[in-house]
C-alpha cells in the first residue's frame, strides 16, 4: 500500500478517534474522554511520522498541536477550576505557526516551480 493511502486510512480512524474524545468532553464523561486522547494523540504522532519526509508535515504537526492544545484544555475544564485554560494558547499558537510554515513553504515552492 502507498505512503499516501495508509496516511488517509490512519486519518480516518483518527478523526473517529478524536470525535469520540470530544463528545465525551461534551458529554462531561471525565475519565472516558481522557482515556481516548491516548489513541489520538498516539494516531496524531504517527500520522507526523509518516509525513516527516513531505511538506504535509507542517500541516499533521498543526492537527497535532491542535489536539494537544484541545486535550489540555478539556483536563482542565474536567479537574481543575479552570485557571489554566489560557495556557492552552502555547499549543494553539505553535499549530497556527505550523500552518503558516506549510503555506509559506507551499507559496516558495510554486513560485519556484513557476519560473
Amino acid at each position: 500500500m502507498e505512503l499516501w493511502e495508509k496516511i488517509k486510512k490512519m486519518e480516518s480512524l483518527h478523526i473517529v478517534f478524536w470525535l469520540i474524545k470530544d463528545s465525551c468532553w461534551m458529554l462531561q464523561f471525565k475519565w472516558l474522554g481522557i482515556v481516548m486522547v491516548i489513541p489520538t494523540l498516539t494516531i496524531a504522532v504517527f500520522i507526523v511520522y509518516m509525513s516527516r519526509k513531505s511538506i504535509d508535515k507542517y500541516i499533521n504537526l498543526a492537527v497535532l498541536s491542535w489536539i494537544c492544545a484541545n486535550s489540555f484544555w478539556m483536563y482542565v475544564e474536567f479537574f481543575t477550576s479552570g485557571e489554566l485554560k489560557l495556557w492552552a494558547s502555547i499549543p494553539f499558537s505553535l499549530g497556527f505557526i505550523f500552518v503558516g510554515i506549510y503555506y509559506y513553504q507551499t507559496f516558495v515552492a510554486q513560485r519556484l516551480s513557476s519560473k
